[in-house]
């Protein structure tokens, strides 16, 4: 059935067809262009810089979080590729644009950190059985100019961490590797103390651990995007409520709420009004209510005047009652 921006009469008990795109529909999020280009060159001198100084303190710790910090540089340049695509506008074969790529690039993200977590976890168990001299000093100034590199590199991404989940990564990445940074520098300052060179792969066993920890929720959410679970901040029970309290509704069904990129939505909703057509200016303001209420940017509302022509054929995609 065709229809516009707004409505379109229609038949078959099926009497109305509203698709809102009003005022403020975008959620794009805020341009990080230039935080992702920031934070990738500063990341990439200083996994260089870490790798030369690894290899000549004889330092898994080092070498170790230069590989975690060379994924991080990848993650940051597929978040920066994938938000920049976002923007591009809809066309005929992508309609709802690109931004689902950034839902893909969270997921490849989470996935180029477990990578690294296992490549530094059978690194570190041989090095506790063989373990090698390290240059403590070297291991502490370059854990300390990576607090430095990480901790301004978080900062650049701070402002957008709560609301979209590429940014989050990015921000969660960095914030993390100035912690574990600062885990190498007391490491080394263990060594020094101590002699115990088997602090060294310990440490890295430990930046995996902090790694994973910080990846899991990451992995956890970029995976329910993908499976299109209803985004964070959408109470899909409130939302069936709040249409339902509406005087002209008797009933809803077929409502389905998805994420079209990392910080957007979609919802589509059959309304049935037995009273008859509510009328243009209702389909409108329920939508505009919906939006504002909820979020939801995207949205496409069915109206039936008939409640019996789907009392069978959708039985199966009613949600459960959330209230008596």
């Amino acid at each position: 059935m065709p229809h516009d921006h707004h409505a379109h009469d229609a038949h078959a008990g099926h009497d109305h067809h509203g698709h809102s795109h009003g005022p403020g529909h975008s959620h794009a999020p805020a341009d990080f262009g230039a935080a992702f280009a920031i934070g990738a060159i500063l990341n990439s001198a200083f996994v260089v810089g870490e790798v030369i100084a690894g290899i000549a303190a004889h330092s898994m710790a080092l070498v170790a979080d230069a590989g975690h910090n060379l994924g991080d540089v990848l993650g940051l340049l597929v978040a920066w590729v994938a938000a920049v695509l976002a923007k591009r506008s809809p066309s005929r074969r992508y309609t709802y644009g690109l931004g689902r790529g950034t839902i893909l690039a969270a997921l490849m993200n989470a996935t180029i950190l477990l990578i690294s977590i296992g490549a530094i976890a059978v690194e570190a168990i041989r090095r506790l059985f063989e373990p090698a001299p390290v240059g403590t000093v070297t291991i502490m100034i370059v854990a300390a100019i990576g607090i430095v590199v990480n901790g301004v590199t978080a900062w650049l991404f701070a402002a957008g961490r709560g609301s979209d989940i590429n940014i989050r990564a990015a921000f969660q990445h960095m914030a993390y590797d100035a912690l574990v940074s600062l885990g190498v520098v007391v490491a080394g300052a263990v060594i020094l103390l101590t002699g115990w060179e088997r602090i060294d792969p310990l440490a890295s066993l430990a930046i995996a651990g902090v790694i994973l920890a910080g990846t899991w929720g990451l992995l956890r959410d970029s995976v329910a995007l993908a499976m299109d679970r209803v985004p964070d901040g959408i109470d899909i029970a409130a939302l069936r409520d709040f249409v339902l309290d509406w005087p002209e509704v008797s009933a809803v069904h077929d409502l389905h709420v998805w994420p079209t990129s990392t910080t957007d939505s979609a919802m589509t909703l059959h309304v049935v009004t037995p009273g008859g057509h509510p009328g243009d200016d209702f389909t409108g303001r329920l939508a505009e209510a919906i939006r504002l209420n909820f979020g939801i940017g995207h949205l496409t509302l069915q109206i039936e005047t008939d409640a019996a022509l789907c009392a069978t054929d959708c039985s199966r995609h009613h949600l459960p009652a959330a209230r008596s």
